[in-house]
């Protein structure tokens, strides 16, 4: 790697202050030499260990941070990047603090504050035109196009265009702001392990393949099943309550199909008498409608069974002494305890409040044994009510489903049995 002067770094965050608890999504990190070389580039996103905030702003949900490190487990290698460089970027007295506060929370103090190195909307007052100062603007005036806002490498990489930039205006730039570089430098960074974590990125998060999580359960002939089932039936139909199986889902039932010693085999086979029992209720009234066929087909694409299961689980439901799993009805109650974590598209909180009360629901703050339903905007939310409800084993749906819910609540009461 070439002698580097310069870190120029960006963060994307939860919210607006560390002071209130917000965490950083993102972080890049570009060196760039005395003369304005772009000579090495690092970014990982990082799992906040809470929800992901504003996902209409940066672009990232649960499920996009749900594998990548934590701020402690990178901290090291980030710090070997900043330590002795001049941190740079596009309004630092926001980056900055946050960086400290994450060091800090991973058990290392540094000495990183708002005017700890070289800002470069301050500094374009010295170097462009007046006007707007957000990173968009300011790249504009030099002829940069930023490509991807709030996407903390691309931001990273504006950032280091600025910053050669207003290098190649001045005769003289280090010594210019000789003071401000020697503050910087003169940051004491502490004693920090050498490792290095696997690091995740949006680019590999946007062309990786999604592995289905039966691929992750050891492989062995198969056995007879009998009461091991229950148990990975129960989550099974926990998890199906929204049509969709997210990361932690996924997670939870490998882990139950390990603990119950389930080969990939035996979750398949009970896969089959699952969707085998779906048929059978679809098929109550005699007639599987194009909406039931549709579902048993979801269902069949998220359990990993092939095309033609629908089929055989649809004959095998008409048999009666074919063995079936009893599929449970789900069921909101009169009284039963909901709980809503994350924005609701399209409705604000107080009227969704109101309408589960309308229909008889209890709506709670906080996650408990008697809480019956979580309802997030993201089904892989790192809230503390989204994480309460998987320790607790409470069913966590998406918005759309709760409100096809609430739909089926107020048609039963029109048309009652």
């Amino acid at each position: 790697m070439r002698m580097s002067r310069y870190a120029v770094i960006d963060v994307e965050t939860t919210g607006f202050s560390p002071v209130h608890n917000h965490r950083i999504l993102e972080v890049a990190v570009i060196l760039v030499d005395n003369d304005g070389n772009m000579v090495f580039e690092w970014d990982t996103l990082i799992n906040p260990v809470r929800d992901v905030g504003a996902t209409e702003i940066h672009g990232l949900s649960g499920a996009d941070v749900y594998s990548a490190p934590t701020f402690d487990q990178i901290a090291p290698e980030l710090g070997s990047l900043l330590k002795g460089r001049v941190p740079v970027a596009h309004n630092l007295s926001f980056d900055a603090p946050f960086l400290a506060a994450e060091f800090a929370r991973a058990g290392y103090f540094v000495g990183l504050e708002g005017t700890s190195g070289l800002c470069t909307m301050r500094l374009a007052s010295h170097y462009l035109p007046a006007g707007p100062r957000t990173l968009e603007a300011c790249c504009n005036c030099i002829g940069y196009r930023l490509e991807s806002a709030h996407a903390a490498l691309e931001d990273a990489r504006a950032t280091a265009q600025l910053l050669a930039y207003y290098i190649g205006q001045d005769d003289d730039f280090a010594r210019y702001w000789a003071d401000e570089i020697a503050v910087a430098q003169g940051i004491a960074w502490p004693a920090m392990p050498q490792v290095t974590a696997t690091r995740v990125s949006r680019e590999s998060i946007a062309f990786g393949t999604e592995e289905h999580f039966l691929r992750r359960l050891a492989s062995r002939a198969p056995r007879k099943i009998d009461t091991e089932a229950n148990s990975y039936l129960a989550v099974l139909d926990r998890v199906l309550l929204d049509r969709r199986i997210s990361y932690h889902e996924a997670d939870e039932l490998v882990a139950i199909a390990e603990v119950n010693g389930l080969s990939r085999e035996d979750a398949v086979t009970i896969h089959r008498l699952y969707l085998t029992g779906l048929a059978r209720l679809a098929l109550e009234d005699g007639v599987v409608t194009p909406d039931e066929r549709s579902d048993l087909k979801l269902v069949a694409a998220l359990l990993g069974l092939p095309d033609d299961s629908v089929d055989c689980a649809l004959d095998s439901a008409t048999q009666q002494q074919d063995e079936v799993c009893e599929v449970a009805r789900f069921e909101l109650k009169v009284g039963d305890a909901v709980v809503f974590t994350g924005e609701a598209p399209g409705i604000s909180r107080v009227d969704l409040e109101y309408r589960s009360r309308v229909a008889g629901f209890r709506v709670t703050g906080g996650v408990s044994r008697k809480t019956t339903l979580v309802v997030a905007a993201d089904p892989d939310s790192l809230s503390g009510k989204a994480r309460k409800a998987r320790s607790l084993g409470v069913p966590i749906v998406d918005y759309p489903t709760y409100f096809r819910m609430l739909d089926s609540v107020r048609c039963s009461e029109v048309n009652p049995a």
